[in-house]
């Protein structure tokens, strides 16, 4: 599975990448790509692949969700970071920007992902991270400036419950970091048409 470009002008002043939850494909994002593409015509947009199959059914996953639990959970994204860290590199340079003109936007086990890479990555990836309905494997330790945390999240996801988001911004405000948090009433675990209108404009406000 390959990641799929959705906008690539011919000089880009922004890279904006997504990554897809578990068990999921690239093209589960293009309908929000596509809607930022529209919006920012001169970021290139990228929804990435995550790299192994999802080994409990169809799809990809970014790590292994098998008897996952809250103390093993770190350990398996610090396996992946180097490759997802390496991954936004590589599009740093297809699109030739900097750090300070990337978006990272994960959803769920994606929005892990970016969250972690705060942390766990000494040099900062991007100038916005965003996670929509995502969390914290483990709370931040440190403020992840000059990055900026953006949480979107529903108030009726059972998968993912918002609690997290609640959780992750309050570490994170209390570190003295950039962090907003929006929350929709009626969002179950999904991206709907309200929450996307808000990241927009997060993004526009960059």
């Amino acid at each position: 599975m390959s990641d799929i470009v959705i906008q690539k002008p011919a000089i880009a002043n922004r890279l904006i990448l997504l990554f897809h939850g578990v068990g999921s494909r690239p093209e589960s994002l293009m309908t929000l790509g596509r809607w930022l593409a529209d919006s920012l015509d001169r970021a290139m947009v990228v929804s990435v692949a995550a790299p192994h199959p999802f080994d409990l059914g169809e799809g990809l996953q970014w790590f292994s969700i098998k008897d996952i639990n809250e103390e093993n959970r770190l350990d398996r994204i610090k396996v992946e970071m180097p490759r997802f860290a390496d991954k936004i590199r590589f599009w740093q340079d297809i699109a030739k920007v900097e750090v300070n003109d990337t978006v990272i936007i994960g959803f769920s086990q994606g929005a892990i992902m970016s969250l972690s890479s705060t942390q766990l990555i000494a040099t900062p990836l991007a100038k916005h991270v965003v996670s929509l309905s995502g969390r914290f494997a483990k709370a931040p330790q440190h403020n992840p400036s000059p990055s900026n945390v953006h949480f979107l999240h529903g108030n009726a996801d059972k998968v993912m419950p918002v609690q997290h988001a609640i959780q992750g911004h309050d570490w994170l405000e209390a570190l003295g970091a950039s962090t907003t948090l929006d929350t929709f009433d009626g969002l179950t675990h999904s991206i709907n048409h309200e929450e996307s209108i808000r990241l927009l404009e997060v993004l526009q406000q960059s």
